[in-house]
């Protein structure tokens, strides 16, 4: 916990600035938003795969050109750097990601995405921004145009980055290996939002400390004996080891974590065998694992790796299985300090009773890896949910479409506005104060 001594002197910096912003920033997001707006539509009918968003990328490079930023285009693969130097000051980072999904779009809405394209395995896939990057672009952008507008109000520098395969965890450490924090200046924070549907349209959350969870993606392959579907006795099934394999994998969570702390493993594929009378040689599951605490995402790795052993040589394969992880990220940490500080201009900017601070979440994404470079971070939640649509499925208890759903579409025009109105209350904020000061409000003891 923060200590409230702290606290107070930059409560005190933070309400000076949001009341500059309650009497002059409204009539600039109006100003932007038509730009804005008509770019998400622009994004959201032309989406691009993890690491192929080369037009994605462009269209924001051109845009932040236009609005007097230097920008730098292929950091990292497709991944975009626009700065604006506006004097001494701090350097806040705020970040978008540029990628969509391989979903097909079922919304019915009339800008839906109709895209089709080859994966990276060459098979013909539908493509959707069904995790709501295109509106995260379209915010950045709208930010991007009134900080740029409004130089005479902030000091320091704004570094915007355009982040490819956020969906895949690999863009946010190809652009730290492609020297983002040693080409470009280093920031002395690093700002973030997603828009969900776990809250309406209008409203932000908060969440300090341990944001979201460690993600482990296993690629788990089980070993038999193929043969006839005829003469079991004659083979090793790894369908019957998967199987037993899957169940038990489940005791872990419930069996083996302590209860109360969060432990998540999913089989989400199963592939194996080619016809209904041949029993393979092999079976493969795909997992992926979610935890928040380090003790925890090792127990529970090594116990997989246990439970698949012990079944597969319980049934005398031939062989151990293998475990492959192919995708992992650690879990997004907001620095305690800096989320209280910043829910105060939000709560300005926004209203009272429109910022909430929420719990952890369950899912994951790479903007940790920003943080593990030792950049405090401030990653928050954007409502998206029809506010009458949100009431209804609260009432019946039936929860919306979520993330990566076909069916994902959140209530453009008021998530958008709140998103613009979100990231320049924090960045006017951030901006009120000095790189020491900044320093000094995030310095805490290791988690």
């Amino acid at each position: 916990m923060v200590p409230i001594t702290r606290i107070l002197p930059l409560i005190t910096l933070a309400a000076v600035t949001v009341c500059v912003f309650a009497e002059s920033d409204a009539n600039d997001v109006n100003a932007v938003f038509p730009d804005a707006r008509a770019l998400y539509l622009d994004l959201h009918q032309h989406p691009e795969l993890s690491n192929h968003e080369a037009q994605t990328a462009a269209t924001m490079a051109a845009k932040l050109r236009a609005l007097g930023y230097d920008v730098t285009e292929h950091v990292g693969g497709t991944g975009v750097v626009a700065l604006l130097k506006n004097g001494a000051g701090p350097t806040a980072m705020l970040r978008t990601e540029l990628d969509a999904l391989p979903v097909e779009e079922k919304t019915g809405l009339s800008y839906a995405s109709k895209v089709r394209t080859k994966d990276d395995s060459g098979a013909d896939v539908p493509v959707m921004h069904a995790c709501g990057h295109d509106v995260h672009m379209a915010a950045l952008y709208g930010t991007a145009a009134i900080m740029a507008r409004t130089k005479s109000t902030w000091h320091g520098t704004l570094m915007l980055i355009g982040q490819p395969a956020e969906e895949t965890i690999g863009g946010a450490i190809g652009m730290v290996k492609d020297g983002l924090f040693t080409r470009f200046p280093r920031p002395d924070v690093a700002i973030a939002l997603h828009v969900f549907n776990e809250l309406p349209a209008g409203k932000v959350g908060v969440v300090p400390g341990i944001y979201d969870s460690n993600d482990d993606s296993l690629r788990l392959t089980i070993y038999g004996k193929g043969g006839h579907g005829a003469r079991p006795d004659t083979t090793v099934d790894p369908i019957v080891i998967a199987a037993r394999t899957i169940l038990a994998l489940q005791t872990i969570p419930s069996r083996e974590v302590k209860p109360g702390e969060l432990a998540i493993i999913t089989v989400g594929y199963v592939h194996a065998g080619t016809k209904n009378n041949i029993i393979p040689d092999q079976a493969e599951l795909g997992l992926t694992v979610r935890t928040y605490k380090p003790e925890v995402r090792t127990q529970v790795l090594s116990a997989i790796a246990r439970i698949a052993k012990a079944e597969a040589e319980a049934a005398g394969a031939p062989r151990e299985p293998s475990i492959v992880k192919y995708e992992t990220t650690d879990a997004v940490y907001n620095n305690p300090a800096l989320a209280e500080r910043l829910r105060v201009p939000l709560e300005a900017a926004l209203g009272h009773d429109n910022v909430s601070v929420e719990a952890p979440k369950t899912g994951s994404e790479d903007f940790s890896v920003f943080v593990e470079q030792g950049i405090p971070g401030f990653y928050f939640n954007l409502g998206g949910a029809y506010p009458d649509k949100f009431a209804e499925a609260k009432a019946a208890g039936v929860p919306l479409p979520s993330n990566h759903s076909s069916l994902f579409a959140p209530d453009l025009d008021p998530a958008l506005r709140t998103g613009i109105t979100a990231e320049i209350a924090v960045l006017q904020n951030l901006f009120s104060s000095s790189p020491e000061d900044l320093k000094k409000l995030t310095a805490e003891a290791p988690r």
